[in-house]
């Protein structure tokens, strides 16, 4: 069964709950989800932390998006990194860097950027990384900082084949969203077609980045089949040979549990 390596099912993305969105998603074939807390206060990576702790196929990943690093202090840190050593979470993330939108400082972004990576060495568990019109920046850091102690995940992959090849180095594994669909993604798709078998997961990045053909609309957990489907056509590969690759790297890479056994 799949797993979607990266989605955001917190309230104010899903007002029917995040169980109806999960349960829908399993019903579709997925059968485990890594659900991502980030936001200003650490309401959604708490929220992340309790729905992992009730559901079997929920592993939360907390950290602080680049977004939101202007509000980042020491008393907030201090909750994150008590928050990223329960068992329940598998990643310290999504964190990085966002020159798009700029809602933080660049220098602030890049501080708090070395202080998570920090944080994430500290508690052992591996990085999720948000980079965006950053990708010279976000490498050197992840250098500078020692992130390949831990390695991680570049979620939402977007950058070029120089990128990956340095982020593989780095002990990054790369996660394709529904990007790798739009026509305009080339140079991902060519990432995507050619990146090592053993070293590419699936996400959906729900609610955003809906693949085709629901581009446009709101996206959830269920659509990562459609983005598994299209890379498996960029590969030649079998639908059902890319999913349960995806799902072991992606268990692999976070030290998920294996699947339960099915009866028989």
């Amino acid at each position: 069964m799949l797993i979607d390596s990266h989605c955001h099912v917190d309230p104010n993305h899903f007002r029917e709950g995040a169980d109806a969105v999960l349960d829908r998603a399993r019903a579709a074939g997925v059968g485990a989800f890594v659900v991502v807390g980030v936001d200003a206060d650490l309401t959604a990576a708490r929220f992340a932390v309790e729905l992992a702790a009730r559901r079997p196929d929920v592993h939360a990943a907390v950290g602080v998006h680049p977004h939101d690093a202007a509000a980042v202090d020491d008393r907030m840190l201090a909750e994150l990194e008590e928050l990223a050593r329960r068992p329940e979470v598998v990643a310290v993330g999504e964190i990085g860097l966002d020159y798009h939108y700029m809602h933080s400082p660049r220098d602030t972004q890049q501080r708090v950027f070395g202080d998570l990576v920090a944080l994430a060495r500290r508690v052992k568990k591996p990085i999720v990384i948000h980079t965006r019109e950053a990708p010279g920046d976000t490498l050197e850091i992840l250098e500078r900082a020692g992130a390949s102690e831990v390695g991680g995940i570049i979620h939402c992959f977007s950058e070029d084949r120089a990128f990956a090849e340095r982020a593989l180095a780095l002990d990054f594994d790369l996660s394709f969203s529904g990007i790798v669909t739009f026509k305009s993604a080339r140079a991902i798709q060519e990432v995507a077609a050619s990146a090592p078998g053993d070293r590419i997961l699936v996400e959906t990045d729900s609610p955003y980045l809906a693949p085709v053909p629901f581009r446009g609309k709101r996206c959830e957990p269920a659509h990562v089949l459609h983005t598994t489907r299209f890379i498996a056509g960029l590969r030649g590969e079998p639908f059902e040979a890319l999913a349960a690759r995806t799902a072991e790297n992606t268990r692999r890479r976070l030290r998920l549990p294996a699947p339960a056994a099915s009866a028989g």
